[in-house]
């Protein structure tokens, strides 16, 4: 089973351009991967088309190892950019050795691990402004099942916060906990904004709430930081989702500079990568969360990782707050139910393209906002996309 062409197809999904791979062997078979990146998808098509291509023709499809282990031999730079382009690939693999074999591929890499898999919701709070908006929302969260939430109190924040900047997100964060009530957790999505010593002083008002985790709370290189915030609170920290390569993660978990490990399947290198984060991790008695902020290719890669994980914890969900179009694009494919992801039962990933519907919604330049523009919550979730849908 040789792959023979690869092909990328591109659709808008509101906030982000969603970018998928399809790999074809010479038997016809298709597998399919997610190149999708945050104002890189371009340059992630051409590195695809090029590079990648190049380098995967004429493969045989099960050789996962040693293709992908030679593409990041080879990458030389290093990033996200490449990163991406080789973890759609690698994705791609383990789809179509899932289809050939005629199994899931979570049964190929482990197996179940754990008896169910709960999700936790993100992009929930478009067009919030104040903390009585996060608060109503986020009962809304409930209401539909989910036992814990993210958010980002913060607006244009970078490296210091004011006393006002501080004490409206400590409200938000009291207003939403006092909202849901204590048995639901939050996870405060810090973006890796702020310098060490006003996260270590803005975590620690923090105390006394449910907090499952307080994410990036500075930035994602500086895990020697990372793990001085770590060690001067008592809310768990968690980061990874911007580290790309292995010794990378070798560091933040050697250093223990973080409670939960967030590598992100579509961009550290893939499905086989992740695993090897997952176990180095879990000889140090560190969970993990893969991130899980892109389309739904990559959420199904994300899911078939997470339950073959024993020190796997919840899994992150943009599904039920992205545009209504998001599973149009894979027939209709969705595994979550009332705050919980099923188990995928299909051969591969269990979801395929839909040509048509990707091509419904063309490509729109520099969709994903700037986290540091003061309308950027607007554009992030909800509000700005349902605008553009009435207009549409």
């Amino acid at each position: 089973m040789r792959i023979a062409q690869l092909e990328t197809v591109m659709g808008n999904a509101g906030q982000r351009n969603y970018l998928f791979v399809r790999i074809i062997t010479d038997d016809g078979r298709v597998g399919i991967g997610e190149a999708t990146l945050e104002w890189q998808e371009r340059a992630v098509e051409v590195l695809l088309n090029e590079w990648v291509a190049s380098r995967l023709i004429g493969r045989d499809a099960f050789d996962i190892e040693q293709v992908i282990g030679d593409m990041v031999r080879d990458q030389y730079q290093g990033g996200a950019t490449v990163m991406t382009a080789i973890s759609a690939v690698e994705i791609a693999m383990w789809d179509l050795i899932g289809k050939a074999t005629g199994q899931p591929v979570w049964r190929l890499i482990g197996g179940q691990a754990r008896p169910n898999m709960p999700a936790y919701a993100n992009g929930w709070y478009g067009g919030c402004r104040r903390p009585g908006d996060f608060a109503r929302r986020a009962c809304e969260v409930v209401d539909r099942g989910y036992s814990a939430m993210k958010f980002d109190p913060f607006t244009t924040a970078w490296k210091s916060l004011s006393r006002d900047e501080e004490s409206l997100a400590v409200e938000t964060v009291c207003s939403v906990a006092e909202a849901v009530g204590p048995d639901i957790g939050l996870m405060i999505e810090i973006h890796g904004r702020l310098g060490a010593t006003d996260a270590i002083r803005f975590i620690r008002r923090l105390d006394g709430l449910n907090i499952r985790w307080c994410e990036e709370p500075v930035e994602p290189a500086a895990i020697e930081l990372l793990r001085e915030v770590k060690d001067a609170v008592v809310p768990p920290i968690s980061s990874g989702e911007r580290l790309y390569c292995l010794p990378d993660f070798a560091r933040l978990i050697g250093l223990r500079a973080a409670d939960v490990v967030q590598m992100d399947v579509a961009h550290c290198g893939g499905i086989g990568m992740s695993k090897k984060i997952a176990a180095m991790a879990e000889a140090q008695d560190i969970a993990i969360s893969p991130h899980c902020s892109i389309g739904p290719v990559a959420q199904a890669a994300a899911l078939h990782f997470a339950w073959s994980c024993r020190n796997m914890t919840i899994l992150e969900s943009f599904a039920e707050f992205d545009v209504p179009w998001r599973a149009d694009f894979v027939g209709g494919w969705n595994l979550l139910k009332d705050g919980q992801y099923e188990l995928p039962e299909g051969p591969g990933l269990g979801l395929d393209l839909d040509l048509d519907a990707i091509a419904d919604h063309p490509y729109r330049a520099l969709a994903f906002p700037s986290l540091w523009d003061v309308a950027w919550v607007d554009e992030f979730t909800g509000a700005d996309r349902a605008n553009r849908k009435g207009q549409s």
